[in-house]
């Protein structure tokens, strides 16, 4: 069984969020582009952080599988590991599966986020973000992440996929502590795993004009536990980045003054900034993974079969060949980012669109309401959440002129 390189690198410590771009500049320089890594518990796997190669590992299915039950590390693995849920060999849904299964799973649920009505979701995503707003605009100042970005993705997503809005916060709460992967991680994933069941029962019973409804009515059969674990990956794939991508691209707005203009009333650098976040602050810096599924060579280093490959995506980012001094590949609105990820298991279309209405509405309706908004303390002085995998805020206090609340219309 394969052990961690000498001198690998532990995936944790305060600079993955302090200073990703310069620790993956030096991961490159010292290891090329795929870096031997450290996971909780001394679990060796692979950090794949050149453009190049990463394209390769995510467009190569045959190769570089999904299947981790070819992981090499299984028997070291405790019941209690606190990145099991999201490495789980035993979830049989569209995240996890591989071949024909995913398909299948594919079949049903991407004709189910299709069945979202683009001017209905905008629409929900106002409503939500204009009462998100009503709530703290009369008070001069607020805390944006835990009072806005956390909630008003869920909060929408809950109406398109069938929960009830008081969920929402709860639902958020546990997503967020599954995906710092702390002490509450596995509690977490209970707790959402028995949400979802109580959705599923009752849409059966009582179905409506909703995702979950429309994948219980697909004619294919499914098990009541891959409803319930597709109907969890959505909600928490679909909540994550796009709380993260609000939350980031409203720190960017607030401290680059090439976006001063968005914040007196404008709109025409929302789109920009929320782009260039996908380049250089996104959401997602680490998706796991991948599996070896034979003794290979990549970028230089030597795999064995079962080994982890994790998906280094800002790491890629920053790759010379698409970041030339300082010049980033996002300049003309290039979309050709991994942020959505590549390749078959690539985040489905609809769901992209569902995540940038979301996003996009809930920066447009804050500008809008508060159009003198600023930071409310050194930007220096902001924190990002605990986890090498997700980038985003931990909070992002900000003060304007008290406005009156609109109600939930305009």
């Amino acid at each position: 069984m394969p052990v961690a390189e000498p001198d690998a690198v532990p995936l944790s410590g305060d600079r993955f969020h302090t200073d990703p771009a310069e620790l993956y500049r030096e991961m490159r320089r010292k290891h090329g582009p795929v870096v031997p890594v450290v996971l909780p518990g001394d679990i060796p796997a692979w950090l794949v952080v050149g453009y190049r190669e990463l394209h390769h590992v995510t467009g190569d299915t045959s190769l570089f599988t999904r299947d981790m039950g070819l992981w090499n590390q299984w028997p070291r693995i405790p019941a209690d590991w606190p990145l099991l849920p999201m490495v789980n060999r035993r979830q049989p849904s569209i995240y996890y599966t591989v071949g024909e299964e995913h398909q299948r799973h594919v079949g049903m649920v991407v004709p189910a986020l299709e069945g979202v009505d683009a001017f209905e979701l905008r629409r929900h995503a106002e409503q939500l973000a204009d009462a998100l707003v009503d709530s703290f605009c009369g008070q001069g100042e607020a805390e944006l992440i835990g009072g806005y970005a956390k909630l008003l993705p869920i909060l929408v997503l809950g109406r398109v996929i069938g929960f009830q809005d008081a969920e929402g916060p709860e639902l958020a709460r546990n997503i967020n502590a599954l995906a710092d992967g702390g002490e509450d991680a596995i509690a977490s994933h209970q707790y959402l795993t028995a949400a979802m069941r109580r959705l599923v029962a009752a849409k059966r019973e009582t179905p409506g004009a909703d995702v979950c409804s429309r994948m219980l009515a697909h004619p294919g059969p499914f098990t009541e536990e891959e409803y319930v674990l597709d109907i969890q990956a959505l909600t928490a794939a679909g909540h994550l980045p796009t709380s993260d991508w609000i939350g980031n691209s409203l720190r960017l707005m607030l401290t680059d003054d090439r976006f001063a203009a968005s914040l007196s009333g404008g709109r025409h650098s929302v789109g920009e900034a929320m782009n260039e976040v996908l380049w250089e602050d996104t959401p997602t810096q680490i998706l796991a993974g991948r599996w070896a599924a034979r003794d290979t060579h990549l970028g230089g280093q030597h795999l064995q079969a079962g080994d982890m490959l994790l998906l280094g995506l800002q790491g890629a980012h920053g790759d010379p060949q698409v970041h030339h001094g300082g010049h980033a590949a996002h300049t003309g609105g290039n979309n050709a980012h991994f942020s959505f990820s590549h390749g078959e298991f690539r985040c489905p279309f609809p769901a992209q669109e569902i995540a940038e209405v979301i996003a996009r509405t809930g920066i447009e309706v804050l500008l809008d309401r508060l159009p003198d908004i600023d930071l409310a303390v050194p930007a220096q002085s902001l924190v990002r959440r605990p986890s090498p995998f997700l980038r985003g805020m931990t909070a992002l206090p900000v003060r304007f002129s008290p406005t009156p609340a609109v109600g939930g219309t305009r």
